[in-house]
């Protein structure tokens, strides 16, 4: 019974519970006033990144402005003047119908076509040089000296550019036989074979040039052990850049002009700076060069530029092999140059090719451009130091022009310009100015 009556009131708790919560109805939750204070402001405000782009432009005026946007600008006009120079020289080999003979001469030392198109290209190659030489003397020597950029005797730039043409001419005597053995092979689809060709040798050039053509020209030694080296190969390791060695680059030999790279692909990365850069740089500015040539190892700008180029060079090839076909039609019985396979008609393709290649000026300007941007904007990431970039970009400006119009941008600059590099500077370090770091920086420049 006892427990009877125990169960039975347990019942009627259950039963009431609800029932009386429900009379008394929900309640509110207890609430505390919480008073909110606004917290100092950390932000220096007011900093204008076009205001400070203005100021660092304006510290290069007056005759160094002028000297640097003359020697800039001149520059255009050249490219019109090596475009005309190689179709005149491309126009009276075939006019003159030396081409013909050349070719004639060549079959007559040997029943190889091999053998018959490398000695064409080897007597064709000595003609071009010769017949460029006054203009290559001009653009390389005279123009550099007369705008204080050359260190060199003309001894010492001769022999430069004798390695230079030392390596184009075994270059050319090894890819233009290839070339129109491709030719002979593929026939009409040869222009497709010819891009692939010329993709391969643009991938052996990037691979195989920092280390065995451009230690020819300048002497290549591991950087001294120094706080500058143990920072930047630390710079290296926090991006993933694989190399254990700095090289310095004796630069100055040369020019006066600062640089730096890294260099190399598919196993023969490099890491350089040219002495220059030493001479003139700060630690700092030093730090931020190299923080932008890491961007173009870390972003893969080499394997970008490799298939962008290519494309360029593919549509290349495409409008040799259409422009090749029309000209001889019209031509070709006063050349006695009618197949594409005749390495007479080599002056012809090499016309074309230069033709292409100055229309697509823009475009391939815009290719590398972009790179160069995308690098900066790596560059400051990875180092945070836009002033010190910015200062390098002005000492830059002795042979590049600053502050160029839009166009003119888009049409011949490879790099961005002054302007738009330090602006891009400036617009970080305005996103950026809270930071412990850039906070002390505000007032720069």
């Amino acid at each position: 019974m006892k427990l009877a009556r125990i169960a039975a009131a347990l019942l009627l708790v259950f039963v009431a519970l609800p029932a009386l919560a429900q009379e008394a109805g929900p309640r509110a939750a207890p609430t505390a006033h919480v008073q909110v204070g606004a917290l100092p402001s950390l932000v220096p405000t007011g900093y204008d990144a076009e205001k400070a782009t203005q100021k660092y432009l304006s510290q290069i005026n007056g005759n160094a402005r002028a000297k640097s946007d003359a020697y800039f600008q001149g520059g255009y006009w050249l490219q019109l003047v090596d475009l005309i120079w190689a179709l005149a020289i491309a126009g009276l080999l075939l006019g003159l119908k030396l081409s013909d003979r050349l070719r004639d001469w060549a079959a007559e030392r040997t029943h190889s076509r091999t053998g018959q198109t490398m000695i064409y290209v080897a007597a064709y190659i000595l003609t071009v040089a010769v017949a460029t030489l006054p203009l290559s003397i001009y653009e390389g020597f005279f123009r550099e000296h007369a705008y204080g950029l050359s260190n060199q005797s003309f001894l010492a730039w001769a022999g430069d550019f004798g390695i230079n043409f030392a390596v184009s001419f075994i270059v050319s005597l090894i890819a233009l036989p290839i070339l129109y053995a491709v030719i002979r092979g593929t026939r009409e689809a040869w222009w497709a074979w010819g891009s692939a060709l010329a993709v391969l040798f643009l991938v052996l050039q990037f691979a195989l040039a920092p280390v065995f053509v451009a230690p020819l020209l300048n002497h290549y030694s591991p950087l001294p052990d120094s706080p500058i080296k143990s920072r930047i190969l630390s710079l290296a390791r926090a991006n993933g850049v694989g190399v254990d060695s700095v090289y310095l680059v004796d630069a100055s030999r040369q020019s006066n002009r600062i640089s730096a790279n890294v260099s190399g692909f598919l196993g023969t990365t490099r890491l350089s700076l040219n002495d220059n850069l030493l001479k003139q740089g700060t630690p700092d500015e030093v730090l931020a060069v190299l923080g932008h040539e890491m961007g173009h190892y870390v972003l893969g700008h080499a394997l970008r530029l490799i298939l962008l180029l290519g494309l360029v060079y593919a549509c290349g090839f495409l409008f040799a092999h259409w422009g090749f076909r029309a000209l001889t039609d019209f031509f070709g019985g006063f050349w006695n140059v009618r197949r594409i396979d005749d390495v007479a008609g080599l002056p012809l393709l090499v016309a074309l090719a230069s033709l292409w290649m100055f229309v697509m000026t823009p475009a391939t300007n815009t290719i590398i451009r972009t790179t160069e941007q995308q690098a900066d904007i790596f560059g400051v990431n990875a180092v945070r130091k836009p002033d010190a970039f910015s200062t390098v970009i002005l000492k830059l400006s002795s042979y590049r022009k600053l502050d160029p119009g839009p166009w003119e941008e888009a049409i011949f600059y490879d790099h961005p310009s002054g302007h738009t590099r330090i602006q891009t500077m400036m617009t970080w370090k305005k996103e950026h100015i809270a930071d412990p770091d850039i906070r002390d920086t505000a007032n720069r420049p």
